[in-house]
């Protein structure tokens, strides 16, 4: 699918990733409608300063309400669905809270999706959804799911679901960078171990990729991008040289490092150029998708501690901002 002229949703669309995709797709996708689908009435009312004319729109509304997906859906062709709780902590000590809107939510936006007729759906997953130690990466596979497999709902209806995973956003909410920057200034940071790695990511990456799968899916696919590591040292070292660290554990439902593609997910994968797609095993796929994928080789895994590409000092500040890291 082409993305230019379409009518397009986003849920959770006042976040890092919803702000960024609006920018971009204003400039590149001539989109026919735009809309930002989220329950903070006041970011939706500073974001329309900075985009108030056409073709934005601004609907207040929670993924928790099928009705008002419903409403929302009406004559939309694409919806991303980025809303989600996405605070570790914050899954953990609200777990019920989590579960509705990170799973009863999904359920809500395919219902809606399918009821409204969109054509491409495709949900924003984690490297947390793989192997999950903590809520948020539970609730988050079980989205992703919830949204592969709904494509047995379909039926002779055109809508298509997909899932977009990668690993962390730089300057996201609850991105480590934040953290160090306010922390340098007191000449010490904070560290849970030193021998931790994260897949590393920019936010306008993040944005292209999910573009890209909508325009590749077929429908029942999870799409991982081959990004770069960076090891928690290299990126204390960038953002606060000099500052004492101290190491303070690895906390409730943390890893050591995070994997985007399991050895058993796999099996069922094929690589492209510049990502893997998990492939589903069902009735309804069709083996002509993916065909000129490559075969991943046996006990295959794609994990932060064993990835080909790092990031290195002089990367992760240009990544991050020379005006904040510098």
């Amino acid at each position: 699918m082409n993305l230019h002229g379409k009518r397009i949703l986003i849920t959770g669309g006042t976040g890092s990733f919803g702000r960024a995709f609006v920018d971009i797709a204003l400039r590149e996708l001539d989109p026919r409608r735009l809309i930002v689908f989220s329950r903070d009435e006041l970011k939706q009312f500073e974001m329309s300063h900075t985009y108030s004319e056409e073709p934005m729109r601004y609907f207040i509304g929670d993924v928790r309400d099928r009705d008002r997906l419903r409403r929302a859906f009406r004559d939309v062709d694409v919806v991303i669905h980025a809303a989600a709780m996405k605070q570790v902590p914050a899954c953990e000590y609200n777990p019920i809270e989590a579960v509705m809107t990170n799973v009863g939510g999904a359920q809500n936006v395919i219902e809606a999706a399918i009821d409204c007729g969109v054509k491409r759906v495709v949900a924003l997953s984690t490297d947390k959804a793989v192997n999950p130690v903590n809520l948020y990466g539970a609730t988050k596979l079980c989205a992703e799911k919830l949204f592969t497999q709904s494509n047995s709902y379909v039926g002779s209806e055109e809508t298509r679901f997909s899932c977009a995973r990668y690993g962390n956003v730089i300057g996201s909410r609850g991105s480590v960078v934040p953290v160090f920057l306010r922390q340098r200034e007191t000449g010490r940071i904070t560290v849970t171990d030193r021998r931790m790695t994260r897949f590393w990511l920019t936010v306008e990456q993040g944005v292209r990729f999910v573009i890209s799968c909508i325009e590749q899916m077929s429908g029942g696919e999870v799409f991982v991008p081959k990004i770069s590591s960076m090891r928690i040292m290299d990126l204390a070292e960038a953002v606060a040289p000099g500052c004492d660290v101290e190491l303070i554990g690895i906390r409730p439902g943390e890893k050591l490092h995070e994997v985007l593609l399991s050895e058993d997910e796999a099996r069922q994968a094929c690589e492209v150029e510049d990502r893997y797609v998990i492939q589903p095993l069902r009735p309804w796929w069709s083996g002509g998708n993916w065909t000129h994928g490559k075969k991943l080789p046996e006990g295959f895994f794609y994990s932060s501690d064993e990835n080909s590409q790092w990031l290195q000092s002089a990367e992760i500040l240009a990544m991050i901002g020379e005006e904040n890291a510098g």
